[in-house]
């Protein structure tokens, strides 16, 4: 492993803490391959189904849901008659520690937005009104050239390859990044003494 000044952004911890050094981390970084390969391949396999037959993520859902609930039905009713045992089914409900929890993260997170959103509205940060106004940018060109379920497939693919790509050539990438911005940055600087010739004095 390279230094961390080889690193992008002089960064010293690892892949896996950056992304959380849970299980989701391991299952996007492949430690856990039954699961990653069972994420792509249901990724793949219901991007085929959209494709093939013109489904939309709110009929699959509906076909799901009705053939699943027709099938207990009809194994409750089945059982009831013969004497057999009922579907083992738990009673789930959601608890009010659970609802609190989830209100508390909601609400911490919509804050944070807004108060985002307060403070480019007021012009405080440019920098964060540049990121935001890019972000939205890019995720409106990208709208323009697919639909929000290949958007959402391809999203889930990208997830599950380019943090593992990543970190098996972690220094090689990091190096030619570094190398190429090393460049730019002298191309700029030779640029701006030929085209500003009065700086020269100021760089050297």
């Amino acid at each position: 492993m390279g230094s961390s000044s080889d690193k992008l952004f002089n960064r010293e911890r690892t892949i896996h803490e950056i992304l959380g050094g849970n299980i989701v981390a391991d299952v996007m970084l492949w430690r856990k391959k039954n699961v990653s390969v069972g994420i792509v391949t249901v990724t793949i396999a219901s991007w085929m189904v959209f494709e093939a037959f013109a489904y939309t993520i709110f009929t699959l859902l509906s076909s799901v849901l009705l053939l699943l609930l027709s099938i207990l039905f009809l194994w409750s009713k089945s059982a009831s008659i013969l004497n057999r045992p009922s579907p083992p089914l738990l009673e789930f409900q959601i608890s009010e520690a659970m609802a609190e929890e989830a209100s508390i993260w909601l609400r911490i997170h919509v804050n944070r937005l807004l108060q985002v959103s307060y403070d480019i509205a007021m012009g405080r940060d440019s920098e964060l009104y540049i990121k935001v106004a890019i972000s939205l940018f890019l995720i409106s060109l990208i709208g323009s050239l697919m639909d929000f379920q290949t958007l959402c497939h391809t999203s889930v693919l990208v997830v599950m390859t380019v943090p593992a790509f990543y970190e098996r050539y972690e220094d090689y990438i990091d190096g030619s990044i570094v190398f190429i911005c090393n460049k730019a940055k002298e191309l700029y600087l030779r640029f701006e003494i030929l085209a500003f010739p009065e700086n020269k004095k100021k760089l050297s």
